[in-house]
């Protein structure tokens, strides 16, 4: 309630530059430490701006740690969150033996070795559907009528030192991507074996699954609608 957030900075902007208060509608909400390649939302506005002409108006007053990159109109009905089709995170860890200073705010530092080709193939296990209730908070089960949910597909790369995990899905729980990164940390370390996966699915089994790491590693990449 004290502190300044992203949809406060684009709705200042977005009054500067039209002269009418408005409230945005986000594509999903982002925990405090996350970062946004790609995020969506969108506005109502009796303004006749041009969509380019939003893009160079609202950057102009947007701080520098936020950018548009585009705009598109869209019918009345349209909603960012709840016409999103799919969304795909990335989570960025670095096993570099000293941690990088310039990054340590941008991705996990986990100095020990992964084994990439492992987790990749420990990845599918995660894909389909299923029922992800070890794989969430325990306070986000609580409001919700179901926690299974259908993932299309994950991997895992390296990039030089950096691994990074991506998943794509039409939805996903409280926690849920930083866990499952997490659970492949897990089971790459040897701490986890995959009938331990498999029985966090059928048993909902939070302690058959990895740590929930950090917010800084962990990326909204790119929104489908």
């Amino acid at each position: 309630s004290n502190g300044i957030t992203v949809q406060e900075a684009i709705e200042t902007a977005i009054k500067e530059l039209i002269g009418e208060t408005v409230t945005i509608n986000g594509c999903s909400r982002t925990d405090a430490g996350v970062h946004a390649r790609e995020y969506c939302f969108n506005f109502f506005t009796k303004s006749t701006i041009p969509c380019d002409g939003f893009v160079k108006g609202i950057n102009a007053f947007l701080p520098t740690d936020i950018a548009v990159h585009s705009c598109a109109e869209v019918d009345d009905n349209f909603h960012a969150r709840f016409d999103t089709k799919s969304k795909e995170y990335i989570y960025r860890i670095s096993t570099l033996p000293i941690r990088d200073v310039f990054s340590e705010s941008l991705m996990l530092h986990h100095p020990y070795p992964l084994d990439a080709e492992k987790m990749d193939k420990t990845a599918q296990l995660f894909v389909g559907r299923h029922d992800f209730a070890a794989f969430c908070t325990a306070e986000s089960k609580t409001p919700l009528k179901s926690t299974v949910r259908e993932i299309s597909s994950a991997r895992v790369s390296r990039f030089g030192d950096v691994v990074e995990f991506c998943v794509s899905g039409g939805g996903f729980l409280h926690n849920m991507v930083r866990i499952l990164a997490g659970t492949l940390v897990y089971h790459s370390d040897g701490k986890l074996s995959d009938d331990d996966i498999i029985s966090a699915f059928s048993h909902g089994d939070r302690t058959k699954t990895g740590k929930t790491l950090p917010p800084q590693g962990l990326y909204l990449n790119k929104v489908n609608y």
